[in-house]
């Protein structure tokens, strides 16, 4: 089982690198299948906190695989699973949030609402308990579906804490809160992007090029110093620097492209 396990990872490596080398639609969706069992896997585990259904949430989550694979960079060491977990568990927190936007309630259920509030009152007197939802439909002449909408459409108008379940289930553990942005960490996680991204972009750059660039603006030596150590004229550095960042932004703009939504 182990070893099934580690012939399976080498492959999904395998298939990551020659997808990062050269994308293709068809590659893409044979990672998609690979990594379907973590997007499952991530879904059942959310449909228990929360009220949207499990296939719903498998397939979003399928969003966040497919952005992972566009990002992922094999040269970073990092393992894919590490790296795809944020995203998939990320696109089904946003349609919980999505799912929970402020919807405009009809003027039909609103005047329903009214209504029931004094018939409800009547009924409990009559039967000397809470009327149950099929004896309000009956009172209100609509449809037991409806009168659940109604109750359903007024009880979300009411405010709820950041800290309040996004289901009524007693063990739930995801909150309103959590389903916001957390905007530091898309800040950093941007950043971290943008930083894979630019190390990607001086891989492709000639050895001498590439460390003009890395000692001028990540060491900070002058292009004298440089010169020094890579055994060329101050000039040439200064040309060297030029190419390569020109170079540079013509790999990444079509990776912009590729990775934008």
């Amino acid at each position: 089982m182990a070893t099934q396990t580690s012939s399976l990872r080498s492959r999904g490596m395998e298939m990551l690198m020659a997808y990062k080398q050269q994308p293709s639609i068809k590659l893409r969706n044979d990672l998609v299948r690979l990594n379907a069992g973590l997007v499952r896997k991530i879904a059942h585990r959310v449909s228990h906190q929360c009220a949207e259904p499990y296939e719903d949430l498998e397939q979003i989550g399928y969003l966040g695989l497919i952005r992972a694979i566009e990002r992922f960079d094999p040269s970073q060491g990092c393992a894919f699973s590490s790296f795809a977990v944020p995203y998939i568990r990320g696109e089904m927190l946003h349609f919980l949030r999505d799912r929970g936007s402020t919807v405009k309630i009809p003027r039909r259920w609103q005047d329903l609402q009214k209504a029931s509030q004094k018939m409800q009152a009547d009924l409990l007197r009559h039967y000397g308990r809470q009327p149950s939802d099929h004896e309000m439909a009956e009172a209100l002449s609509i449809s037991v579906k409806e009168w659940r909408q109604v109750k359903m459409a007024n009880k979300n108008r009411m405010p709820l804490s950041l800290d309040a379940t996004v289901c009524h289930q007693t063990d739930s553990t995801i909150t309103l809160g959590d389903t916001l942005p957390d905007m530091h960490y898309q800040l950093l996680q941007a950043l971290e992007e943008d930083r894979q991204q630019l190390q990607r972009a001086l891989s492709q750059l000639e050895e001498k090029t590439r460390s003009a660039i890395e000692f001028v603006f990540f060491k900070g030596l002058s292009r004298k110093e440089v010169a020094e150590r890579i055994g060329v004229s101050p000039m040439t550095v200064t040309r060297r620097i030029q190419r390569g960042v020109d170079q540079m932004i013509a790999y990444l703009q079509p990776q912009a492209l590729q990775t934008d939504p």
